[in-house]
């Protein structure tokens, strides 16, 4: 019989044989592990009320308050703890069922693809040109320029279904467009997979189930509302596992420690503006830097033109964001193997190398992992296990689209100090001169005189420049120590990816000479 009335949540009413008492304010949701609550426990019939704030898991706390009650109130101990054990039951079956009620509201649930949308992200996925296909589908899907960006964190944001998942982290100025690049390209990830988070408590990774997080997505708005989990959040990213151990008193008051436990493995991806504070979880990631150029400006300002016009075809950027979803959602956990991963070595230039490396093979294993639908699956003779294979267009495609993260990888300087450092080098260009003050640069590249002179400090400090004396005025001002030290670095990139790709071409070809000579010494008549 369910004596317990919650129709007011801030004054629960439980009535027995003997007593009438009020649950005062209710109870708490979010903290199973204790049952505190404030009881106004009185006789029917009188008017005298007992008012106690009591955790109804603790048995030392109950005795004290049956024999207060008893004595306050000239009731039987008996027939106290027995309606008050009865209270705690009702009260923790009540709190159960909203618990559960409450998950299922806000569970996701997983779309069931039509045999018609099955076989239009099959034809997708079997084609060809998947990736070039792809990065078209993403522009018609409503992601306006930033075309390597929005591909690669695409592909970053797939690898979440593979075993060894990637992550990333956009950086640009306040106001770049990072947050709306990486809500936008969320959008093509089926909202079952995906969890968004803005401001998070130093213990809410810990309170997620067992394997909740496993597979998903976690989409962090600002990495500077994130702060407390990143610690966490980086032994997630690299043991794809988490545990607190917390301590717990059970109904008798016994004191007990549990283990929380939260297994990965997930795909995390943040923005800010502050890259050198998150270095540890930079390192974890895939840097992003913000297309903050004019023409990107202009892309973004023309299609808010038409979006306001009415002229964007609204039909067709949601067919093309459901089929991309529907994409993902035919994707499925697979081993991939790369034959040639001992040819594949990164230039000396770039810095953490053996974590780069690891990247740059799991990012080449997503390409193939991806193109699983237009790939032959083999099977493991030892083991049985399904796998497929990478080929050497998986390498090339990828090398392409991952040029700009190794040369910001390989680079000495922040992302805002180098984008400075080249609107400077263009300044002088278009001005043809090699020198230049403080106040030219903040008037004509308008620049802040703070932001200016901590760019300046990087700068000097990494010697990409120095002081001198001007020809003219005799006072100091600066000068570029070496124009052309990027594009170096980018051709001797260049060069270290495309020799892979020799290295990988000729060993096939003695592979397949060797291979022609074997069948024609078989084939050979004995004389």
């Amino acid at each position: 019989m369910n004596n317990l009335n919650t129709a007011n949540p801030n004054n629960y009413l439980f009535e027995t044989k003997y007593l009438k008492i009020q649950v005062l304010g209710g109870i708490r949701f979010n903290n199973l592990e204790a049952l505190r609550v404030t009881l106004g426990i009185q006789k029917l019939k009188t008017e005298t009320v007992l008012r106690q704030n009591i955790d109804l898991y603790n048995d030392t706390s109950i005795e004290k308050l049956t024999r207060k009650v008893a004595e306050r109130l000239e009731i039987g101990t008996t027939i106290i703890r027995r309606d008050l054990d009865q209270l705690t039951n009702e009260l923790e079956n009540y709190r159960l069922q909203e618990v559960e009620q409450q998950g299922k509201i806000y569970e996701k649930q997983v779309k069931v693809l039509t045999e018609n949308e099955i076989k239009t992200a099959k034809a997708f996925l079997q084609n060809q040109n998947l990736i070039q296909e792809t990065q078209n589908l993403i522009g018609k899907a409503g992601v306006i320029g930033e075309e390597v960006n929005r591909l690669l964190m695409y592909l970053i944001f797939t690898s979440r279904k593979t075993n060894n998942p990637l992550h990333c982290i956009s950086l640009g100025s306040s106001g770049a467009g990072k947050t709306h690049l990486q809500s936008k390209v969320a959008e093509l990830i089926p909202e079952e997979d995906k969890i968004e988070m803005t401001v998070l408590s130093a213990n809410a990774f810990y309170y997620f189930n067992r394997t909740e997080l496993r597979g998903k997505l976690i989409l962090i708005e600002d990495l500077d509302g994130a702060e407390s989990v990143l610690y966490p959040l980086r032994e997630l990213q690299s043991k794809k596992r988490i545990t607190k151990t917390v301590v717990h008193k059970d109904k008798k008051g016994t004191t007990k420690t549990i283990h929380l436990t939260v297994e990965g493995p997930v795909c995390v991806s943040g923005c800010t503006t502050q890259e050198s504070i998150y270095e540890d979880n930079s390192n974890r990631s895939f840097l992003l830097y913000i297309d903050e150029s004019e023409v990107q400006d202009e892309k973004i300002m023309n299609y808010q033109r038409k979006l306001s016009a009415g002229k964007t075809n609204q039909e067709e950027e949601l067919q093309a964001k459901l089929l991309l979803q529907n994409c993902q959602r035919l994707l499925k956990t697979i081993t991939v193997k790369n034959p040639f991963a001992e040819y594949l070595s990164l230039p000396q230039s770039v810095f953490k190398p053996r974590r780069t490396n690891a990247h740059y093979l799991q990012f080449i294993e997503v390409i193939t992992f991806y193109k699983q639908y237009q790939k032959f699956h083999h099977i493991d003779k030892e083991t049985g296990e399904e796998y497929i294979e990478t080929t050497v267009e998986d390498i090339q495609e990828a090398n392409e689209l991952i040029k700009e993260v190794l040369l910001r990888k390989s680079d000495t300087l922040t992302g805002a100090s180098r984008n400075h450092l080249e609107n400077l080098k263009e300044y002088l260009k278009q001005n043809n001169q090699t020198q230049f003050t403080n106040s030219e640069i903040r008037r004509n590249l308008r620049v802040k005189e703070t932001t200016l002179r901590r760019y300046n400090n990087q700068l000097l400090s990494e010697n990409y420049i120095k002081k001198v004396k001007s020809k003219n005025t005799k006072s100091y001002c600066y000068e570029i120590t070496d124009i052309e030290e990027y594009k170096n670095l980018k051709t001797l990139i260049d060069k270290a990816l495309q020799d892979c790709i020799t290295q990988i071409q000729l060993a096939n070809s003695h592979t397949t000479n060797h291979a022609k000579m074997a069948k024609s010494i078989k084939t050979k008549p004995v004389t």
